[in-house]
């Protein structure tokens, strides 16, 4: 039988409050409740004390990473020029990477070969972060990551390519609404398929019990894509060919469709500045997160991990600070954002992000008050993924 482990600390945020001093009670991988007031642990228990200045949260997650992409100034020469013998390697290095910074769930919304799903089934995978993969993202041919061979166009060929991922046991389709900075010659701001392909992509995705992912710059595309009811959408920059313009009236329609807004922030503090493409527009798309944010959207925190040399695969907590400073979250709104609001947007509520009976022991121990000072989640005493301790 598997020994009761109990974590003590001075505040516990359980997903939606901060509560004062608890012990978490862990057995089995999962949380079995908590131990409040002064009440000592149960007899026999194995004791974790942390102290009163530390806080306890649910694991952290980022709902939108590229585990193949290494934060180098050339991400798709170095995915080139790495083959699929050695890409698992250097994709099971940025899940630790991200593991040890808290962070205990991810989804990856690109990968080269479904090499995601194979991670999860190799030796030690109990001891990276809980992995929800999409696969390689479709898109055009010579469209935006066209080399993680996701390429389909027409009506059959998408709804096959969505039944593949299905039947490989994918858990999120992802589609290329629009192109991105990422790819030569493709154009951000220009969609990349039309309202009906969307639609049946969608259709297929949820058929099959999927939900599905857009990747969307420009207004077009993001309109499209909500008319077409993907469940988030990715970025929503309002890209044009030289700068930002949102329509105010689809941000206010983006609110109330109930869509999840996954927002692209953290880098990393002092690192490299962001690409030239992007550094100029970062306070008009803030702008435009803020409204959508305070007209009601549900947001949660997709850094887009591995992306560029400022966005290392452990840069969410960073991402926490960004929707604060931004975006207009208070702390406890980002907090939310991170957990319990990101577990039910990418399918894992009750799972995820709670600290509740039941949930997995999925938890992230820090030094600080992060109502106080949401800069503290980067200040880590331990973390822990099922229950065991992340060394």
């Amino acid at each position: 039988m598997s020994r009761l482990l109990v974590l003590r600390a001075g505040q516990v945020f359980d997903g939606e409050r901060l509560q004062g001093a608890a012990g978490i009670a862990i057995q089995h991988g999962k949380i079995r409740g908590l131990v409040t007031g002064g009440a000592p642990p149960p007899a026999g228990a194995e004791v974790a004390d942390f102290g009163s200045a530390a806080c306890v949260l649910p694991g952290l997650i980022d709902a939108h990473v590229h585990l193949a992409f290494d934060a180098s100034a050339d991400v798709v020469g170095s995915l080139a020029a790495c083959d699929d013998s050695a890409l698992p390697d250097r994709m099971e290095a940025a899940a630790v990477q991200a593991l040890r910074a808290g962070v205990t769930t991810v989804r990856d919304l690109g990968d080269r070969r479904y090499l995601s799903l194979n991670l999860r089934q190799r030796p030690g995978a109990a001891a990276l972060p809980h992995i929800l993969a999409a696969g390689p993202p479709i898109t055009t041919h010579g469209g935006h990551c066209y080399f993680l061979d996701g390429e389909a166009e027409g009506h059959a060929a998408l709804r096959a390519a969505v039944r593949e991922r299905a039947e490989r046991g994918c858990d999120v389709v992802k589609v290329m609404v629009s192109g991105g900075n990422l790819t030569a010659g493709s154009q951000p701001h220009q969609s990349q398929y039309d309202l009906a392909a969307l639609r049946a992509v969608v259709d297929e995705a949820h058929r099959a019990g999927l939900p599905a992912a857009a990747h969307v710059h420009g207004a077009q595309a993001i309109a499209d894509a909500v008319e077409a009811g993907f469940d988030t959408l990715e970025h929503v920059t309002f890209f044009t060919a030289d700068g930002v313009s949102a329509d105010l009236a689809l941000l206010d329609r983006i609110a109330a469709s109930g869509v999840v807004v996954s927002v692209t922030a953290g880098t990393i503090p002092g690192g490299p500045a962001p690409p030239p493409a992007i550094a100029p527009r970062m306070t008009a798309i803030a702008a435009n997160h803020s409204r959508m944010f305070r007209a009601g959207a549900t947001m949660v925190p997709g850094t887009d991990a591995g992306v560029t040399p400022g966005k290392p695969h452990d840069v969410l907590p960073y991402a926490l600070q960004a929707l604060v400073e931004r975006i207009g979250m208070t702390p406890l709104q980002a907090l939310r954002s991170a957990t319990s609001i990101a577990a039910n947007a990418i399918g894992l509520a009750g799972a995820k992000g709670r600290i509740a009976p039941g949930a997995d022991a999925d938890l992230l121990v820090i030094r600080g008050n992060p109502l106080a000072d949401i800069g503290s989640v980067t200040d880590v005493a331990a973390v822990y993924r099922a229950g065991v301790r992340v060394r």
